[in-house]
């Protein structure tokens, strides 16, 4: 009789190898190895259809988001795109503001605009009106893309959030991977090196700046903060720049606090394979 074992495709970059886990004999754990940035042997893609329209996509979003610089013009090029994504349909079109029946569609198709959008970071005093009006469009565009139904595309997703974060962060290495729901404040004061990952539902606060060294990873939900408020008075904040070493690891759910540096190498926290090892 065969044992129990769970079917695994293999993660962009690498594949897997099964450790049986001492505690449940009939069970199998999974530990990723092979973790090359640009080996794409193993990895799963989209029919050649499907991924040359993507990439058509991404690279005229590039494009568009290199040549218009503008609050504005990004803004529109950012509703054009939710439209579609959202509504099915290009914009256009005066809405019928009159009958309470369609108040719920017309509160939709208003803010998928950027123009009719707050972001809490737009609250902050410390903010670079002028960096922060420029990226605004594109954050929402970020934040609206991982919450429709395509941003749970994989294969798109890592794509589409690493030419996006090009337009919005300080730097942007090569190879890096941002897995779905990374929750950013400016952007403008990020800075990410070559091969960094940063797994899903992460929480980078860039107010004091921040920088990820080459090949770091950033465990999912993990917290990540450039400022810090005093004691008696939350209303006053110090900002301080965070520094995370290059080959850094930070566990899932694991906090780094503002003005911390991570040594290169170091480990915050723990990961699964630490504890299979153990």
């Amino acid at each position: 009789m065969k044992p129990p074992f769970a079917c695994l495709c293999a993660p962009a970059g690498g594949a897997y190898t099964a450790v049986r886990d001492s505690m449940h004999p009939t069970s199998m754990l999974y530990r990723p190895i092979g973790m090359a940035q640009n080996s794409t042997s193993n990895a799963p893609h989209p029919a050649a259809e499907a991924e040359e329209v993507y990439r058509r996509w991404i690279q005229f979003l590039d494009d568009e988001f290199t040549r218009h610089r503008s609050a504005e013009r990004r803004g529109e090029i950012v509703r054009d795109q939710l439209y579609q994504i959202y509504l099915g349909r290009p914009h256009g079109g005066a809405l019928n503001l009159t009958l309470t029946s369609e108040l719920p569609g017309n509160v939709l198709s208003l803010s998928l605009d950027p123009q009719n959008v707050t972001l809490e970071a737009q609250h902050f005093s410390d903010a670079d009106c002028d960096k922060l009006n420029e990226r605004k469009p594109l954050l929402w565009f970020w934040q609206m893309f991982d919450r429709s139904p395509i941003g749970l595309n994989h294969w798109l997703g890592l794509r589409f959030r690493r030419m996006l974060g090009g337009h919005i962060f300080a730097h942007m290495g090569k190879g890096v991977r941002i897995y779905h729901g990374l929750d950013i404040t400016y952007g403008y004061n990020l800075s990410i090196e070559d091969g960094v990952t940063i797994r899903q539902r992460a929480l980078i606060n860039d107010r004091g700046g921040i920088t990820i060294g080459k090949n770091a990873v950033i465990g999912s939900f993990a917290r990540v903060y450039s400022h810090s408020h005093a004691p008696d008075n939350y209303d006053q904040v110090t900002l301080v720049p965070t520094v995370i070493g290059a080959g850094a690891r930070i566990g899932s759910h694991a906090i780094v606090l503002a003005g911390t540096h991570v040594p290169d190498g170091a480990v915050v926290g723990s990961f699964p394979a630490d504890r299979i090892s153990a």
